[in-house]
């Protein structure tokens, strides 16, 4: 099959709009904690999704995961931990900076480093990029993404300058910007860990390609392992959350303290006392839902990345700008920028319209590659 990276492209988006969306049900869910929440939707996300969708459009997959080389189901899943803890603290920098400026420097750093780091520890960073015009292109496309996240941020940091306290704490409850800015940049760090991980389990790509996977699907069994990697992290924090919280009971519909926070790290629980029932029926379909948008992402993602041709490493690119894109969206569709001044809305959309046009730079590099 041809790589066709304008269809690449496309899939990107769909993954980027997947990935910008996935907090918006978490929203609706009522009288749970995060821990029981987060770990309710992370099941479906990193354990019954990516084994269940790997099962159905792969070939032979215990088989090709049986066969791969040691190292290659060892890093992903290691890998996987290390983004864990960026996905455990992009909940926290939803909570202190709000949708549109959180994702702008999480997604920010998470560029650069998934981007970059693949090539340069494989050694063809020049080859692939310096020494051909479409490689060229290509690192153009990612300096026109850089210029669009720095846009929206600097947009995102008028806006909150300009607003009251009280306004602040209305469009985002618990805004931190000092406290927000540092958790965002340990989480983009962290985040970009899945592109490694991806990169470390091209291995298993390449022997369920041979047992007869198209090349569309062919990243899904990675998708496995990375996930796992994540299971792990999450679910250890977040059992240790309803040990402490003592909130197992809520899966049930019990009454016990309710976790005040948007993420499970430093939060503070207050008594449950109100008498209303939770509505379990409701929890759980949303959990189920935001999980599904979570793993979709990748899902798209690794779709998008099989027709990309031999640069595939840029489409860590294509999908942070996607994400920025839609989750400024949805930060307009909640209001966030509802106060900002109207100089500064022309700015955020100033940076968006840029990392459209990165996406449109990048796709035609990797199609004169093609």
């Amino acid at each position: 099959m041809t790589p066709n990276p304008l269809l690449g492209v496309g899939f990107h988006w769909l993954g980027g709009l997947a990935s910008a969306s996935f907090y918006v049900p978490y929203r609706g869910v009522k009288r749970w904690s995060w821990e029981i929440y987060w770990l309710t939707g992370g099941i479906v996300s990193w354990l019954i999704a990516p084994w269940l969708f790997a099962a159905l459009q792969t070939e032979d997959l215990l088989g090709v995961l049986a066969a791969a080389p040691r190292r290659a189901i060892l890093w992903p899943i290691v890998f996987g931990m290390l983004w864990g803890f960026g996905g455990l603290t992009y909940g926290l920098t939803m909570r202190y900076l709000g949708l549109s400026l959180g994702m702008a420097v999480v997604l920010g750093l998470c560029t650069v480093f998934g981007t970059l780091i693949p090539p340069l520890f494989q050694g063809d960073f020049a080859a692939k990029l310096l020494d051909t015009t479409s490689g060229l292109i290509v690192l153009l496309g990612l300096g026109v993404t850089l210029l669009g996240i720095v846009v929206v941020a600097l947009a995102g940091a008028r806006k909150d300058a300009a607003l009251s306290v009280e306004a602040k704490r209305a469009a985002v409850a618990e805004f931190d910007f000092r406290k927000g800015i540092g958790v965002a940049i340990f989480s983009g760090i962290m985040s970009s860990c899945f592109a490694f991980g991806l990169a470390a389990g091209e291995p298993v790509r390449v022997l369920s390609g041979a047992a007869g996977t198209g090349a569309l699907w062919t990243g899904l069994p990675v998708l496995c392992l990375v996930m796992f990697g994540g299971l792990v992290t999450n679910g250890i924090w977040c059992t240790i959350l309803i040990a402490r919280n003592r909130s197992a009971g809520q899966w049930i519909g019990r009454a016990s303290r309710i976790s005040t926070a948007g993420s499970g790290i430093g939060t503070d629980v207050v008594p449950d006392v109100d008498g209303s029932r939770t509505p379990l029926v409701a929890n759980f379909l949303l959990c189920a839902v935001a999980g599904l948008a979570w793993y979709f992402q990748f899902f798209f993602y690794t779709m998008g990345e099989s027709q990309m041709g031999r640069f595939g490493f840029s489409s860590w690119t294509l999908h942070m700008a996607s994400i920025i894109i839609f989750g400024t969206l949805w930060g307009f569709a909640f209001r966030e920028w509802r106060d900002a001044a109207p100089r500064v809305r022309a700015t955020v959309w100033g940076g968006v319209a840029l990392l459209v046009l990165a996406t449109v730079i990048i796709g035609y590099g990797n199609r004169l590659a093609a």
